[in-house]
C-alpha cells in the first residue's frame, strides 16, 4: 500500500520504551495508549498518549443533528471512494462513448459550507475520487474518513488542518496530506477557496523509487524531506466539539465524544498529517522530452500524481519542447490547471480539468506542436493523475462540460 509515512516524529510527553506506563508530571493518572497504524502491524505506525480513553464514544444518529452526514451519495457521502463510480451519472457517461472531455470547475455553484460537507465528486473509480470543493466555513465536528488517505490540493486560499498530532498551516499550491481514519477538522482561512480533493482507496505516498532501502527519501529524489511541513503539536486542548463522523464503506456514521479529542500529552512515529508545497517539487530536465513519469510526485493503487512545475524545456536545437501526441492504453490521464500557459491546450484555463481516456491517442491541440520549436521556458503549473482504471464522470461532471473540446483537436 503506498504510504505517505515520513521519518519519525516525537512531540511531547512519551515513555521510553512503547507500551509502558506513562503518567503526567505532577499527576497519577495513566495516559492511555493509542497505537495508530496502517497496513496492519507490518506498516508504518503512530503511538499516541492520552489523558482519557481514545475508545468510548457513543454512537449517535447524527453528529448533534448533523443530517448532511447520510448515506453515500448526499452531502458529503457523495466524495466516498469509489461512488463517483455508480449511479447515473456514471450511467451517462458510459453511454456517451469514447472522447477527450473538459470540465469546467470554476463554473460549478460555489454552495460554500464546511470542507467535509462542500466537495463535489467529478471522476471516481474503485482506486481513486476526484472532488472539488469551495468551502467557507470550518468544520463544526470532527472527522475521520477510514475509506481512504487524503490529498487536497489547495488551487486557491489556505487554512489550518487541526488534528490529534498537531496544526498543519496551508496555503495557495499547497499538497496537503490526512492519512486514513485520523481525527481531524478542517478551518479554512479568509478569502475565496477552490480546493482539488483527491482520495485514495489503496493509500497515497512518495513513489518508491525516490526512496532508499532505509525509507530516507533519495538524495536524487525531487524532493527532500526539509520541503515537507509537518504537524505542530499543541498540549492538550479542548474545542468545545464532541462531535465526530467517520465514513466507512461510503456510509457516514456519527459518534460523541465524552471529553475533548485532543487531549494527547505526547505522541511519536511515523504516520501524521503535512503539507508540501508545489512549487518545492524539483523538475528533470532533458535533452528531449522527458515522459510524464518524471513529474511523478506521489503515488497512489492504480494512480500516479504529477506535478507540473515552471522550468526550463529540452535543450537539444532540434527538440520539440510540447508534448509528443500518444497513445496510453493502459491509462486514463486527467489534468488540473493552475495557471500559466499551457502550450499544448487552447481554451483550459485555472480550474480546467482534462480528461483524456485510455483507448484513443491525445496530443497538443492544431499549431502547438511548431509553435514550441525554440521554446526554453515554460510557466505552466498543473496537477496530473493518470490511472489504470477508467476514471467515471458524476452527475455534477456532466453538467459542466465543455461540450466542443474534443472536436476542438481536428
Amino acid at each position: 500500500m503506498p504510504t505517505g509515512a515520513l521519518e519519525r516524529m516525537v512531540c511531547g510527553l512519551v515513555p521510553s520504551k512503547h507500551h509502558i506506563a506513562l503518567r503526567e508530571p505532577g499527576s497519577q493518572a495513566l495516559c492511555h495508549e493509542e497505537c495508530f497504524t496502517l497496513d496492519g502491524f507490518d506498516g508504518p505506525y503512530t503511538i499516541m498518549y492520552h489523558r482519557g480513553r481514545p475508545h468510548t464514544q457513543r454512537a449517535t444518529a447524527a453528529a448533534h443533528g448533523w443530517t448532511a452526514f447520510a448515506p453515500a451519495g448526499q452531502g458529503a457521502g457523495a466524495g466516498a471512494a469509489g461512488s463517483a463510480a455508480a449511479g447515473a451519472g456514471a450511467a451517462a457517461g458510459a453511454a456517451r462513448g469514447l472522447a477527450k472531455r473538459h470540465y469546467l470547475s470554476g463554473q460549478l455553484e460555489r454552495r460554500g459550507g464546511a470542507p467535509v460537507d462542500a466537495r463535489v465528486a467529478l471522476l471516481g473509480n474503485a482506486d481513486v475520487v476526484l472532488a472539488v470543493a469551495f468551502p467557507d466555513a470550518a468544520d463544526p465536528v470532527y472527522v475521520a474518513n477510514a475509506d481512504a488517505d487524503e490529498l487536497i490540493y489547495v488551487h486557491q486560499g489556505g487554512g489550518v488542518l487541526r488534528t490529534q498530532l498537531g496544526d498543519v498551516e496551508f496555503g495557495a499550491g499547497d499538497y496537503v496530506y490526512i492519512p486514513r481514519a485520523l481525527v481531524y477538522r478542517l478551518l479554512p482561512g479568509a478569502g475565496p477557496q477552490h480546493w482539488l480533493s483527491i482520495e485514495g482507496a489503496g493509500g497515497i505516498g512518495l513513489p518508491a523509487q525516490w526512496r532508499n532501502p532505509a525509507g530516507q527519501l533519495r538524495m536524487d529524489a525531487p524532493y527532500c524531506h526539509r520541503d515537507f511541513r509537518k504537524p505542530v503539536f499543541a498540549a492538550p486542548r479542548d474545542e468545545g466539539l464532541r462531535g465526530l463522523v467517520v465514513k466507512r464503506g461510503g456510509v457516514w456514521s456519527g459518534f460523541e465524544y465524552e471529553a475533548s479529542p485532543l487531549d494527547l500529552v505526547g505522541w511519536d512515529g511515523s504516520v501524521y498529517p503535512w503539507a508540501f508545497p508545489i512549487l518545492c517539487f524539483q523538475p528533470r530536465v532533458g535533452l528531449t522530452h522527458l515522459p510524464p513519469t518524471w513529474h511523478g510526485t506521489f503515488a497512489a493503487r492504480g494512480a500516479l500524481i504529477c506535478s507540473f512545475v515552471p522550468r526550463p524545456v529540452d535543450f537539444h536545437p532540434e527538440a520539440v519542447p510540447c508534448p509528443y501526441p500518444h497513445s496510453s492504453p493502459g491509462c486514463d490521464e486527467v489534468l488540473f490547471y493552475c495557471r500559466g500557459n499551457f502550450t499544448s491546450r487552447r481554451g483550459v484555463g485555472p480550474g480546467s480539468l482534462s480528461h483524456h481516456p485510455a483507448g484513443i491517442p491525445h496530443g497538443p491541440h492544431p499549431g502547438a506542436y511548431e509553435a514550441s520549436l525554440g521554446s526554453k521556458h515554460t510557466d505552466e503549473l498543473a496537477v496530473m493523475l493518470d490511472t489504470t482504471l477508467a476514471l467515471q464522470p458524476t452527475a455534477a461532471a456532466l453538467a459542466i462540460e465543455d461540450p466542443k473540446y474534443h472536436d476542438s483537436f481536428r
